[in-house]
């Protein structure tokens, strides 16, 4: 077993049925398997950039695909290396791959002190320890091209990505990212604690495979459509941002303002268009 899972002894309690209020509760003690979340601080040139919340593993290609969200990097090649630290070590001496030192090459400028997120990021949110609004707000790059929805993909993706979400079912609490073709074919996913992370490690594959710009993908998340994943999306300039569930106001305006394709709430066969178009 690797260090996505952790086995922990979990006491499932069922109560009885509505209609037999005398009934006894059945109480049973067995193993389960936990979804692990462990820190991760991101080193750039040496310096600390963030520490964020995540689920361990590819972890290289989120540094990179977080890297590129945040303006730090816009091609693999602004990469010299990206290698654990050795110092960081666990209680008994072994490398707990914690720590990830990024030195980018040398026509790459080093992040600005403005930059830096000394807050630690949660797996629960993807642009905290920014410094102002104003920086998380950016401006917004050059428009999308449109490519048109087709209705068929959009509602069939979601089941494709829940069938590569190994963890998930193991697990039942970590989110899965996605990028997809136009029509519906999976290239990459990804699972983490934190759905910006698990966005981050399939942007950072893109990226180090030569797939970016993403305007002839999709990126498919198993969560809601917030204001950072249609940031990272259009970072990336994927076509569509898909969600299972709903998306916030500032994801449908800043995806307005990108030409984003951006489709929520995605049940069946139904979803929310929020922008974009679709074939019909």
């Amino acid at each position: 077993m690797g260090r996505i899972t952790r086995s922990a002894a979990v006491t499932k309690v069922t109560l009885p049925p509505a209609d037999q209020p005398d009934g006894a509760l059945t109480i049973d003690t067995r193993a389960d398997l936990l979804s692990v979340e462990e820190p991760l601080e991101l080193r750039v040139n040496g310096t600390t950039f963030t520490t964020t919340m995540r689920t361990p593993g590819d972890d290289i290609e989120w540094a990179h695909g977080f890297l590129l969200g945040e303006g730090v990097i816009h091609q693999a090649e602004d990469v010299k290396t990206a290698r654990y630290c050795a110092g960081a070590t666990g209680p008994h001496g072994e490398n707990t791959y914690n720590v990830l030192n990024v030195e980018l090459a040398a026509h790459v400028p080093p992040p600005s002190a403005q930059s830096i997120r000394l807050t630690p990021t949660t797996s629960a949110c993807g642009v905290c320890g920014s410094s102002s609004i104003e920086k998380i707000m950016g401006s917004c790059p050059a428009p999308l091209p449109a490519h048109p929805l087709d209705p068929d993909v959009v509602v069939r993706v979601p089941e494709i990505l829940r069938e590569h979400q190994k963890s998930f079912r193991k697990t039942g609490g970590i989110h899965a990212a996605g990028a997809f073709t136009l029509e519906g074919q999976p290239i990459v996913v990804r699972e983490d604690i934190g759905r910006h992370n698990a966005a981050d490690k399939v942007i950072g594959h893109l990226l180090l495979n030569n797939r970016l710009p993403a305007e002839d993908l999709l990126l498919v998340m198993s969560s809601r459509a917030s204001f950072e994943l249609a940031q990272k999306a259009i970072a990336a300039r994927f076509s569509a941002l898909l969600a299972v569930s709903a998306a916030t106001s500032l994801a449908v305006d800043l995806a307005r303002e990108a030409n984003l394709g951006l489709v929520g709430f995605i049940r069946g066969r139904r979803f929310n268009l929020y922008s974009g178009r679709i074939n019909n």
